[in-house]
C-alpha cells in the first residue's frame, strides 16, 4: 500500500480577511486562522465564560491603566496566523490597537481558557506562541482547575513550564510584584 500525501489549501491573513468580508463564514461563526488553516472554535461555555471575566476583572483591578486587556479579539503574528486568544494582557497604547493588531512584541501575557481543547491548545497553539516568541503564555485548564505557565520561549518551545493549583500565587514576569492567586483566576 503507498502512502499519498494530501495537498492543502493554505491561506494568507489577507485571504482570510476578504472571505470574511465577502460573507463565507456565518455571522457570529467563531474560526481563527492557524498556520494557514482555518479553523472552527468550540463554543464558548457557561464556566469558560465566567474564567475569561474573572482574568478580566482581575487584571484590570490588579494593573489599572497600565495595559490594554483585550478578550478574545485577534493577535497578529505572521502571514499565515491570526489566533484570538481569550485574554491578551498588551503593552498600552493610546488607541487600543485601532491602528493595527497587536504584535508578539506587544504581549506581555497571553492566556488560553481550555475546557474542550486543552489537548489541542497544548499541540498547535502553545508551539506556534513559542515561535512567535510570546514571552509568557498560560494555559488555563478548567477541568483539572490548574494553571499550566509558560515562559521563556525558543523556536523548540518554552524552556520553563510549571503548574499551579488552587491555594497557590502567581505572577506576570513583565510584572512581577503583582500577585495572582489560582482561585481568583478559577472561581
Amino acid at each position: 500500500m503507498s502512502v499519498t500525501s494530501v495537498l492543502k489549501r493554505l491561506f494568507t491573513v489577507k485571504e482570510y480577511y476578504q472571505m470574511l468580508e465577502s460573507g463565507i463564514f456565518a455571522d457570529g461563526e467563531r474560526v481563527e486562522l492557524i498556520r494557514g488553516e482555518i479553523i472552527k472554535m468550540s463554543p464558548i461555555g457557561r464556566r469558560h465564560a465566567a474564567c475569561v471575566d474573572r482574568c478580566n476583572y482581575q487584571f484590570a483591578h490588579k494593573l489599572g491603566g497600565q495595559v490594554v486587556i483585550r478578550i478574545q479579539n485577534p493577535l497578529a503574528l505572521d502571514n499565515t496566523s491570526e489566533p484570538e486568544p481569550d485574554v491578551l494582557v498588551l503593552r498600552y497604547q493610546d488607541d487600543f490597537y485601532e491602528s493595527g493588531h497587536p504584535q508578539p512584541s506587544d504581549v506581555f501575557l497571553l492566556i488560553e481558557v481550555s475546557d474542550s481543547t486543552v489537548d489541542n491548545d497544548r499541540e498547535f497553539k502553545i508551539p506556534l506562541y513559542a515561535e512567535d516568541n510570546i514571552t509568557e503564555v498560560w494555559l488555563i485548564d478548567i477541568n483539572n482547575a490548574c494553571i499550566e505557565v509558560y515562559r521563556y520561549p525558543t523556536i523548540e518551545g518554552y524552556r520553563d513550564i510549571q503548574k499551579f493549583y488552587r491555594g497557590q500565587n502567581l505572577s506576570i514576569l513583565a510584572f512581577p510584584d503583582i500577585n495572582i492567586t489560582v482561585d481568583e483566576i478559577l472561581g
